[in-house]
């Protein structure tokens, strides 16, 4: 699979790229962000996938969140794709900022028009990482995963749904229980369809209380002042409580003052590069 070199910046001695592909999953040209550390010089590194959130390109992660240099330090590659297939010419793909374009919710869609293009989770989980792995310094055997409000939703899904695939977890204000929250019902029912059985496969929550594999270790950072917990768009005490009940070990934060832009991840990112260094590395 050929790549194409968009853009190349050294940054905190290693360099920030971005390439573009054609992708078989989602049958449109694709670009993703990648941070070679100055250590995927002279050997393999483990990979942190970061997904973004609603209306998000592969830029937003990389210009606001400040990973780099963290990165750096702990020799981590990060991987940061775009949020939905893009030019796919879907009658109604670019009507709404929470559907469509810029939100493809990390779910493989079942319904037409959808179901040929917006295969999110398989492009995810399975043909970006055989594309890095192929491509670049990674260590296929350590990977982990983090995102941002809907990117939060499918940082967890990847997780909860690949029990051993991921050494760790974490995300920003995740959508938490989204066949609970408008913009899950609302983004399921236009993917998946009309029968809610269907969507409590991409649903953390519920995927949290049928989990049955390693230990997953969880951190997740939650802005109290964002307006979309007091929204209920977010949920996260649904997903807390049934961790606790299985006994999946999460650290949860609730963060005064902040909201759900990148000024709140930018604040925290270096402790979860830590968090994901302390699982990577070990």
């Amino acid at each position: 699979m050929s790549l194409t070199q968009v853009s190349s910046n050294k940054c905190a001695g290693g360099f920030q790229k971005v390439f573009e592909h054609e992708s078989t999953e989602l049958r449109c040209k694709m670009k993703f962000a990648v941070y070679l550390p100055p250590k995927a010089e002279t050997g393999r590194c483990p990979v942190l996938y970061w997904l973004s959130g609603l209306t998000c390109t592969e830029q937003n992660f990389i210009t606001k969140a400040g990973s780099q240099v963290l990165a750096a330090e702990h020799g981590i590659i990060i991987v940061a794709p775009d949020t939905s297939p893009r030019g796919c010419n879907i009658e109604g793909e670019d009507e709404s900022w929470d559907f469509g374009t810029g939100a493809g919710f990390y779910v493989d869609a079942t319904e037409d028009p959808w179901k040929k293009n917006y295969r999110m989770y398989s492009y995810i989980t399975e043909e970006l990482p055989k594309l890095i792995n192929s491509n670049f310094p990674s260590d296929p055997d350590r990977m982990s995963v983090s995102g941002h409000s809907m990117g939060g939703h499918g940082a967890l899904i990847c997780a909860l749904k690949n029990p051993g695939k991921y050494k760790t977890v974490s995300a920003f204000a995740p959508i938490c229980n989204p066949v609970q929250s408008p913009w899950g019902q609302k983004a399921f029912s236009g993917y998946l369809g009309s029968d809610r059985d269907t969507w409590q496969a991409y649903d953390a929550t519920v995927l949290a209380a049928s989990y049955s594999g390693p230990p997953l270790d969880v951190l997740i950072d939650q802005g109290r002042d964002d307006q979309f917990l007091s929204a209920n768009q977010l949920l996260p005490d649904n997903l807390i409580a049934v961790c606790s009940e299985k006994k999946i070990p999460v650290v949860f934060r609730l963060q005064p003052g902040y909201d759900h832009s990148y000024f709140f991840i930018y604040s925290f990112m270096s402790d979860h590069i830590k968090h994901h260094a302390k699982f990577l590395n070990a």
